[in-house]
Parts: C-alpha cells; structure tokens; sequence
C-alpha cells in the first residue's frame, strides 16, 4: 500500500454562483501545490467544507483533483455521512475515480456510542483496498473517537493513519503510544508536530502533518517539518509559528464567505477587501 507522509493540504472546494465545480481553478491549485513540493493531496477535507457540497460536487473535486495530480502525488478523498451505507457508497466510488485512500469522517446527528463508531470506520476500510485515515475533530463532531476505538481501528489492515485535528499533543502523544506502529498520526496544523517532536515523537515515522488548506505557499508547511526532521528545534518552531499565522488567514478567508454557498470569487474578492483593510489573519 501507499505510504502517506509529509504535507498533504486540505483543498478547498471552488464553486461558481450555480453551484458548478470550477475544476480549472482547482486543477490550478493542485498543480501550484504539487510544484511547491507537497506531498499528497486531500480534496473533501473540512476545508473542502464537504458538508455544503451534493453528491454531484463532491464526485467532480474528487475528479478534477486525481486528474490534476497525475500520479505525481497521492489523493486521499474525503468520505462523510450520517450513514454507514452511503459511506461505504462513497468510498467505493473514490476508489473506482482512482484515489489513492480514503478520509474517513464521521457525521452524526445523535451520539454514537462506542461500537457503532467503530462500526462506521470498519465498514468503509472494508470496502476498499486502499490505505483509510481515520479522522477525528472534538470541536465539530457530535461523537469523538476515544483511546479505545483507534487503538482497535489501529488493527485492521487498511487503517494505517489517524487525522487528529483536537490540537492536544498529549492526546497524540496518547495515541502513538497505545497504538505503537500500528498506526500513523496526522496532526492538524504546522505547529502542532513541533510541540510533539520537543516531547517525544517521532517526525519521520509516526507524525506526519496536515498542511492547513493549501492556499498560502506549500513551503511555510514543508520548511518547519524539515526543520524537525534534520535540523535545529529551534528553527523547527520559529517556522512553525509562521505556518500558524498562514493558518489563521485562511481563517479569515473563510469568513469571508466560500462556504454556506457563496460563490468562489465572491469570497476572494471579500478577502482581496479584507487584505487591503489590514484584517486578514485576526
């Protein structure tokens, strides 16, 4: 199976005001990111804002992104449902558009408790034949993956990777110890792998990182995970922090807009505006 490491930013999802996937912007970007030296690329991730997207608009991103990608990275499409079935459907469908894995998110309305989250995980990893990643967001998600759970997920073949966007390093410190090798940890954002590497992990095997959206340059995420791996602590945080600050403007250019169905150039156009008033990044 692929192994997944390094940077893999979470693309956002360009629409028109009529909903169509503007697949040549987002080719555009695929290619700019590959160029800046990422290392995979996710499409349907929570920047992606899957949950504001239909059936048809989730199938096109996915589309255009392994298109774009040419094999020159690996694509690991995002897969989100209240329902098992229709998870499983979705995984399925990522496979056959040629992905290289799958993101596996969960969505529930009511709390879930532990034997049917695990249920949910199972059953897509069992559909496939390609390398799944778990992922789990405390501040979004009505049910949270526990201890537990992953370390039983961790056992299943195609499961190799968690996504863990709760930014608590002892958690992922948690995870890494319970699980050993048996799983590989993403973290949420670039100064999350330095706190991990300054108290104890592990940059080269067991914590990989996440780069932000993919909107600000690919190598404010790649330069602090280098750092880390062969270099100074020192500078590995400094860089970090500016990684933070990349992070903190996409923030803003959510807010202006590019979810809740607003059109892609209308939210450029209000960050373009928030920019020019100094706002972007508060």
């Amino acid at each position: 199976m692929t192994d997944f490491h390094g940077v893999f930013p979470y693309l956002v999802s360009p629409v028109d005001p009529d909903g169509n996937v503007l697949t040549d912007v987002l080719g555009r970007l695929c290619d700019d990111l590959i160029k800046s030296g990422v290392h995979g690329l996710t499409p349907l991730g929570s920047t992606g804002e899957f949950a504001y997207l239909n059936r048809r608009q989730r199938s096109a991103v996915v589309e255009a992104t392994i298109e774009a990608a040419r094999g020159r990275v690996p694509v690991v499409a995002g897969v989100a449902s209240t329902s098992t079935a229709d998870a499983v459907a979705q995984a399925k469908s990522c496979q056959k558009a040629g992905a290289d894995g799958i993101l596996a998110v969960l969505e529930a309305y009511f709390p879930l408790k532990d034997a049917q989250i695990e249920s949910y995980f199972t059953a897509i990893a069992d559909a496939v034949d390609i390398p799944v990643v778990i992922y789990t967001n405390p501040q979004f998600q009505r049910s949270d993956l526990t201890l537990d759970v992953v370390a039983r997920l961790a056992r299943h073949p195609r499961i190799k990777y968690i996504k863990d966007a709760s930014t608590n390093t002892g958690r992922l410190l948690s995870i890494m110890n319970r699980c050993g090798g048996d799983i590989g940890v993403f973290s949420a954002s670039a100064h999350i792998p330095a706190a991990v590497m300054l108290i104890g992990g592990d940059a080269d095997r067991r914590c990989r990182l996440d780069g932000g959206a993919g909107l600000h340059r690919a190598e404010t995420e790649r330069r602090p995970l280098r750092s880390l791996q062969g270099g100074p602590l020192g500078r590995g945080d400094a860089i970090a922090a500016k990684a933070l600050a990349g992070e903190r403007s996409l923030r803003a250019f959510q807010s202006c807009g590019l979810h809740q169905g607003r059109s892609f150039h209308s939210g450029i156009r209000r960050w373009r505006s928030r920019c020019a008033a100094g706002l972007a990044g508060r």
